[in-house]
């Protein structure tokens, strides 16, 4: 009769709760068509903008008159503007501006939403009540509104625009980790913590914030669309990024009466990555929603 033996598991390798829920989340991640789809174009658009001006290098600081409002050829592929930059790579350079500004504005919300959120939820009577109305305050008011007035008031530099946007777009990610910090405060780790006396600082940053990182990567994913959009609107409007700096939204604004002369290749490409990337962030959002099961909890 044959034995077989069962090998021990190799001791100092325990299973990590945390890293098989996260590969189970990216498991159900790459089952969303949408979602997977959604990443590849984000890549791809950001590999475009930032890996693109290498392989196809035009001179975005220089006007070029002669070759001004040229359009689609094998030396322009999408023609060239009013002062004679090549769009494609007038595309590059606006998408960079907006990517990072985007990008950077979205987390900073999320940043100061989580902050917020979690002081408000942990600490709970009347410091979450006053908090809450703050941030129920300022839901009511479009942060579209907002931004447009300090844009009117003020002409902020790109850094300007990251820090103006992130300030006003930092309350509903603030409710989604107040909700979930209610949930996980009466936990029994957190409670064992408070009851041997440790700070809720402490508590908040060992126990709270690591076990919401699902939920801030999902919130921050739809920040990062909004944001995106939010300075596309803006400069459009003229009031975001200023010459002779762009970004898609400053392509739109400058393309718009050269569409009504025929030239699409002004406005169409702009627009089209403006959409693209948008649906793309908040393609991935879903998904990671659905992964991680956000919707599900507490």
């Amino acid at each position: 009769m044959t034995t077989v033996q069962i090998a021990p598991e190799a001791p100092g390798a325990p299973v990590s709760v945390a890293a098989t829920g996260f590969r189970l989340a990216a498991r159900r991640f790459s089952h969303n068509t949408l979602a997977v789809i959604g990443l590849v174009v984000i890549v791809v658009i950001v590999l475009f903008c930032f890996v693109g001006p290498f392989l196809y290098p035009t001179d975005q600081t220089h006007t070029q008159l002669s070759q001004a409002n040229l359009g689609p050829s094998a030396g322009h592929w999408l023609g060239t503007d009013a002062v004679g930059h090549d769009v494609v790579g007038r595309l590059m350079y606006g998408g960079k501006v907006s990517l990072l500004v985007g990008i950077a504005a979205g987390v900073l919300a999320t940043v100061v939403g989580t902050l917020w959120g979690s002081i408000a939820g942990y600490v709970g009577g009347w410091v979450d009540a006053v908090m809450m109305r703050i941030v129920d305050a300022g839901i009511a008011i479009p942060a579209l509104f907002i931004l447009l007035v300090i844009s009117a008031i003020t002409t902020p530099g790109v850094a300007g625009l990251i820090v103006i946007l992130g300030l006003v777009s930092w309350l509903v990610p603030s409710r989604l980790i107040r909700a979930e910090t209610l949930t996980l405060k009466n936990r029994d780790y957190v409670l064992t913590l408070r009851a041997i006396g440790g700070s809720h600082a402490r508590a908040i940053g060992k126990h709270l914030l690591p076990n919401s990182v699902s939920t801030i990567v999902v919130a921050a994913t739809f920040q990062v669309a909004d944001a995106i959009l939010l300075v596309a609107y803006v400069s459009y409007l003229g009031l975001g990024v200023q010459p002779p700096a762009t970004d898609w939204g400053g392509m739109l604004s400058a393309g718009l009466t050269a569409a009504y002369s025929g030239r699409w290749w002004l406005i169409v490409p702009p627009g089209l990555a403006v959409i693209l990337v948008v649906c793309a962030f908040n393609a991935v959002g879903d998904g990671l929603r659905d992964a991680f099961d956000v919707r599900g909890r507490g």
